[in-house]
C-alpha cells in the first residue's frame, strides 16, 4: 500500500502531523506497512530536542499543554500525550498535538516525560514504564501532589534524573505559579529547562521538596480560592443591584488589578490596603465586616488545610 493511502492513520496525531505527512507522501511511492508507517510517523517527534511526553492527560496537563504552545516554548510537534479515555485523546488531538492509549510510546518518543496523573495510580504508572527508561536521555517531571522524589525515583533505573513541580491551572493563560524540588540526580541543565518551561506560562521558583507541601497549599490550590472569592464578590454586587455580567467582570478584573499591583509595586499588601482605606471611609467598614467574619483565619487556614492534605497523600508509601 502507498504512503498517501495511509493517510488515515494520522487519526492519532493533530493536524500539524497530517499536513507533514501530506507532503512527504508526494516523494514516497515505496510500499509500506502499518508498523512502519507509524514508526516513521512519530520518529519525527523523537528527533526534536526536549521533546515533551505527558502520561496523563487531565486538566492540569492540558493546561500546561495549551500554555506551552500558547507561548512558544513548545510547538504541537514537539508534544505527545498519553490517556486512556478516548474523549480526552481527541481533545488534545484538537491542539494539534500527538495522542495515543501507550504510555510506552510516550516514554519511547520523548526526552522530558511529565507525569500528571493521580497520587494513587503513580506507581502503577511508573511500574510500567520504568524498564523504558533511559536514566541518560530522560528527564522525569512529576506533578502529582505529595508523591515525593525518593518514592519516584525508588521505581525507576538508578541514576534517573527526576523533577517534582507543583504548578496551578492559570499556566492556561501564562499566569501559573509553580515551585519545583530537583531530585538527587537532577542537574543544572534540567533546573534550567525546568525553569524554562514553567516561567513560560508564568512564575516558577526553585524550593527545597520539604517546601513543595505549603507551595500545593498556597498557589496549588489557589486558584480555586479565588474563584470562589470572585464569586462571592461578585454575588454581592448582584445582590446590591448589579447585572451579574458586570457584576462578574468588576469583581475578576478588580482581582487581577490588585495582585498586579503587589507585583508590580513590591508593597506589602497591607500598605497597599492601608493606602485605599480612608478613615470613616467605605473600605474599612468592609474590611472591619471581613474581620468579624474571620475573613483572615479563614484564608490561612484554607491554605494549611490544603498543605496537610498533601502531606497526607504520600503517608501510606512511607510506611
Amino acid at each position: 500500500m502507498r504512503l498517501l493511502s495511509k493517510v488515515a492513520l494520522l487519526s492519532t496525531c493533530g493536524s500539524s502531523y497530517a499536513n507533514s505527512l501530506k507532503k512527504l507522501s508526494t516523494t514516497v511511492g515505496s510500499t509500506i506497512t502499518d508498523s512502519t508507517f507509524r514508526k516513521t510517523l512519530f520518529s519525527s517527534i523523537a528527533m526534536v530536542d526536549n521533546s515533551l511526553g505527558f502520561i496523563g492527560a487531565g486538566t492540569m496537563a492540558t493546561a500546561l499543554v495549551k500554555g506551552f504552545i500558547r507561548s512558544g516554548v513548545a510547538n504541537p510537534g514537539q508534544i505527545i500525550v498519553s490517556d486512556k479515555h478516548p474523549a480526552t485523546l481527541e481533545r488534545m488531538r484538537a491542539e494539534g498535538v500527538c495522542a495515543s492509549s501507550n504510555n510506552l510510546e510516550v516514554v519511547s518518543l520523548s526526552s522530558v516525560v511529565i507525569l500528571a496523573v493521580k497520587p494513587d495510580i503513580m506507581s502503577t504508572i511508573l511500574k510500567e514504564i520504568s524498564h523504558s527508561i533511559n536514566a541518560e536521555t530522560h528527564l522525569i517531571i512529576s506533578i502529582a501532589a505529595g508523591v515525593t522524589l525518593d518514592s519516584i525515583e525508588s521505581l525507576l533505573p538508578e541514576f534517573t534524573r527526576v523533577v517534582r513541580v507543583m504548578p496551578n491551572t492559570p499556566c492556561l493563560v501564562n499566569e501559573t505559579a509553580a515551585g519545583f524540588a530537583l531530585g538527587k540526580n537532577a542537574t543544572e541543565k534540567d533546573r534550567d529547562l525546568v525553569q524554562k518551561l514553567m516561567g513560560s506560562v508564568g512564575y516558577a521558583c526553585e524550593v527545597k521538596e520539604n517546601q513543595l507541601d505549603a507551595v500545593t497549599g498556597l498557589s496549588g490550590s489557589g486558584p480555586a480560592y479565588v474563584f470562589l472569592l470572585i464569586e462571592a464578590m461578585a454575588d454581592g454586587g448582584v445582590r446590591m443591584g448589579l447585572p451579574r455580567d458586570i457584576a462578574l467582570k468588576l469583581a475578576a478584573q478588580t482581582v487581577k488589578g490588585a495582585g498586579a499591583m503587589v507585583l508590580s509595586t513590591g508593597q506589602h499588601p497591607g500598605a497597599l490596603k492601608d493606602a485605599v482605606s480612608s478613615p470613616g471611609g467605605t473600605t474599612i467598614a468592609a474590611i472591619e465586616s471581613l474581620e468579624k467574619a474571620g475573613f483572615r483565619g479563614a484564608a490561612m487556614n484554607a491554605v494549611i488545610t490544603a498543605a496537610k492534605k498533601s502531606e497526607e497523600l504520600r503517608k501510606p508509601k512511607e510506611n
